[in-house]
């Protein structure tokens, strides 16, 4: 059974993640990290040569296609717009959400532009927020409080 931890970016998913594999003595994977493996590249120079849409598909098939067992799995934020890769990461594992206060989510992120998050033209981080909550409860099926926590006290 996997792990899978879901969440706006800088959420805390890349960190607990490290710490739960330690912990639990389980694999990790950063599907962040496996997506530049693939294409070569950062994730914002794909977002911005490529463009939003052409990220969701490469996001969707290389999630979708993960094979993990007995693994912590951090997934970008993006990722809870694609029901199929969601769907599959479901099917091996549990979905947990990171959840953190919009204003706390704004403070962690200081620059937007080079940190790979898919924003629509014209939309702010707060429209991101609010379009993705409704995503995350949906798929997840627990939600963590992590505002005010040091990142080992998330329960």
């Amino acid at each position: 059974m996997n792990i899978v931890l879901v969440g706006m970016s800088g959420a805390g998913k890349s960190t607990l993640g490290v710490l739960l594999a330690k912990a639990l003595g389980m694999d990790y994977v950063d599907t962040d990290i496996v997506i530049q493996q693939h294409e070569g590249r950062l994730l914002q120079e794909i977002i911005d040569n490529d463009g939003f849409e052409k990220f969701m598909q490469i996001e969707e098939k290389t999630v979708s296609e993960l094979q993990l067992k007995n693994c912590i799995i951090s997934t970008g934020g993006s990722v809870i717009y694609s029901e199929k890769a969601m769907n599959v990461l479901k099917q091996d594992g549990q979905v947990i959400y990171l959840h953190v206060p919009y204003e706390e989510i704004k403070k962690r992120l200081i620059n937007v532009t080079i940190r790979g998050i898919v924003i629509k033209k014209g939309n702010s981080l707060k429209d991101v927020y609010e379009e993705r909550y409704p995503l995350y409860s949906k798929y997840s099926d627990k939600t963590l409080d992590c505002l005010n926590k040091d990142i080992e006290m998330c329960r």
